[in-house]
This record gives structure tokens, C-alpha cells and sequence, in this order.
């Protein structure tokens, strides 16, 4: 499938998605309106069982933000609505049923940082650029607030919200919201590694403990606890499942109905 903005290619497993918006991969009205296309397309592809997110090498930025161009005619009803569609887009990014390792080659600010946050695994480049820049515009972030208080500690992120500072790779690193800080060079390479090891899974067992992970997240332990379980017994009674205790049992590899 075609897109003006991001490019797919698919191999063994693992799609890797390209955005590409020069000069700074700023998010715009199209680019959201076509992300919502692109996720149902990588959510249907069952080619694929893991994404990894890059950014262009072309642009200054993995995700410089929103494109502040489509704010100057903007009024109050009009700033709603498009909301709307930024949260229609990265709900059915974050919906997706497969794994995402974000692959932060660049900077990420504003909603380049939401866009993290929904991804499942963060590597990013060091001496890279990161913040929620709002206040400096005057305005206040949404989606970064409401995603990064999953994944970093609340100090932190209201300290982000709150100064407009940008920080440096090296000073997020303890806070736990990147799985990895490698040099430049070594974003993809490190993102495409993790992604091998889990293009060999199951792709149902991958789907259901995606949708796991995210409905868990919001929900009280016991009520968390019980889903998880229920999708575990589902997966256990199934095929791949059955598939996965012989060949464990065999000491053998398994064999996956969806594993190319």
C-alpha cells in the first residue's frame, strides 16, 4: 500500500515503518489523517508481527512535533475538532495488535514524546533531544501528559510540562522511558535486533498480550489480573498455544502457522 508520508517494507516478520516530513517530521492534519490508515494496514498485515518506527534521515527530528502551521486559523471549536483527530489517530496507533519499538534516531518533542509513549519500546540515540514544549507556546500538552505519566516518573513529567526545557537523552535515561541509549548509528540496528527475536513468536500470543498490555494498564490489580488470565487460558486451548508447550516439551523449535 501506498502513503504520501511513511514508507513500509515488510521482512520475516518485521515491519519497518519510515516517517518522512521534511525539514523536521512535524505532524500535520494529513499526517494524521494517514497514520489512521497506516494502522489499520499494519494491524491487517498478517505478514507482520512486530513494528519498528524510524524516522527519515532526511529530517532534523524523529517527530519535531505539531506542525504549528495548522494552528494559525485555528479557534476554540476548531482546536476541539482537531483533536478529535489526533486522538482517533494515535488510539488506532496504540490499538494496534503487535508490539511497536519506537526507533528514535533524532529528537522528539511535543508530540513526538506522546508518539513515544505509545510505542512499546523506546530506543533512542544519545545526545538527542526530548521535551513537551507547549508551555512556550502557550498552550498546555494532552496527549504527553496523559501517556507519559505511564512511563515516567511524575516529578519528571510535570517538570517537563511545567519549564518547556528540553532534555538530553542521558538526563531520561533513569527514569525508565527508554529501554536503550545507543549512539546514532546504532538505533535501527539495536531496534531491528529486538524486533527478530520477536517476529519468531506467535502472532496470536503477540496480539492478545498486546491488547493485554494496554487494557491492564488503567485497570485496578484484581480486575487487570482476571483479563490477563482469561486471554492466557484462550491462548493455552489454541493451536499456537498447543504448539508452543510440545515444542517446549520435544526440545524442539517451534512451528507457527503464522511464522514465515
Amino acid at each position: 500500500m501506498d502513503f504520501e508520508f511513511f514508507k513500509v517494507e515488510v521482512d520475516q516478520g518485521i515491519s519497518l515503518v519510515t516517517f518522512e516530513r521534511p525539514p523536521a517530521n512535524a505532524f500535520s492534519d494529513a499526517v494524521y489523517r494517514e497514520l489512521v490508515t497506516l494502522s489499520k494496514f499494519l494491524d491487517e498485515d498478517e505478514n507482520g508481527r512486530v513494528i519498528v518506527f524510524a524516522g527519515s534521515d532526511k529530517c532534523k527530528a524523529w517527530i519535531g512535533g505539531a506542525d504549528l502551521n495548522d494552528f494559525t486559523k485555528l479557534d476554540y471549536q476548531s482546536r476541539i475538532d482537531r483533536y478529535d483527530l489526533v486522538n482517533e489517530a494515535n488510539d488506532a496507533f496504540y490499538r494496534i495488535q503487535r508490539p511497536v519499538i519506537a526507533a528514535i534516531g533524532s529528537h522528539a518533542i511535543g508530540a513526538g514524546m506522546t508518539f513515544a509513549a505509545i510505542c512499546d519500546i523506546r530506543v533512542a540515540a544519545e545526545n538527542m533531544y526530548f521535551g513537551m514544549t507547549e508551555i512556550d507556546r502557550g498552550t498546555t500538552s494532552t496527549g504527553g501528559l496523559a501517556f507519559n505519566r505511564l512511563f515516567m516518573p511524575v516529578g519528571k513529567t510535570r517538570e517537563m510540562l511545567f519549564t518547556g526545557r528540553r532534555f538530553k537523552t542521558e538526563e531520561l535515561i533513569d527514569t525508565g522511558f527508554f529501554n536503550y541509549s545507543v549512539p546514532k548509528a546504532d538505533v535501527l540496528r539495536k531496534s531491528l535486533e529486538i524486533a527478530s527475536i520477536i517476529a519468531g513468536k506467535s502472532l496470536e500470543a503477540l496480539r492478545l498480550t498486546k491488547r493485554c498490555c494496554n487494557e491492564v494498564e488503567t485497570m485496578p490489580r484484581g480486575e487487570g489480573r482476571r483479563l490477563a488470565q482469561e486471554y492466557s487460558a484462550r491462548l493455552t486451548a489454541s493451536m499456537e498455544g498447543q504448539e508452543g508447550i510440545r515444542s517446549f516439551l520435544e526440545k524442539r523449535d517451534a512451528v507457527y502457522s503464522h511464522k514465515s
